[in-house]
């Protein structure tokens, strides 16, 4: 034994704590833009690419049905996005007042059947399933004509 040091495994940049918030008007544009914007301060907040990635399409997801849904038929209203980074987990809140989910619950989101033909596969409805799989956990209210979708992911 030369009594070096067994090998450790290289630590991962830390995590810092940070809380942020972003409004912006429901369009494509405006929502590609912040969501881009916050994905871009989580990877400098240390979190992992993969994972930030993850993230990104799930806010991505989610922002974008507030777009194309909740403010349907109506001029784009204000999207908040509240994030809450504590070292082990990443809060979100999107806030809109925009319509209500229907039935008052996020979608259950199942995984699309994809043993059909490449012509038949369907082109939307994977967003919900992306949003419950990457998320830790879903939730959802509506309070005093407020959309509040919250999620978490694990670090």
């Amino acid at each position: 034994m030369n009594g070096a040091a067994p090998s450790q495994p290289r630590p991962t940049a830390p995590v810092m704590r940070d809380s942020f918030s972003v409004t912006f008007l429901a369009s494509e544009t405006e929502a590609r833009e912040r969501v881009c914007a916050v994905a871009q301060r989580l990877r400098r907040a240390g979190i992992a690419t993969e994972r930030a990635g993850e993230i990104e399409l799930t806010l991505a997801e989610a922002v974008n049905n507030v777009v194309e849904h909740a403010y349907a038929g109506a001029a784009p209203g204000p999207v908040r996005l509240c994030c809450d980074l504590d070292g082990r987990r990443l809060g979100v809140r999107i806030c809109d007042l925009g319509l209500a989910l229907p039935e008052g619950r996020p979608p259950r989101g199942k995984a699309a059947d994809l043993s059909c033909p490449r012509a038949d596969l369907p082109e939307g409805g994977f967003g919900w399933f992306l949003i419950r799989a990457f998320a830790s956990s879903v939730r959802y209210d509506r309070c005093r004509g407020r959309n509040v979708l919250a999620l978490r992911f694990d670090l």
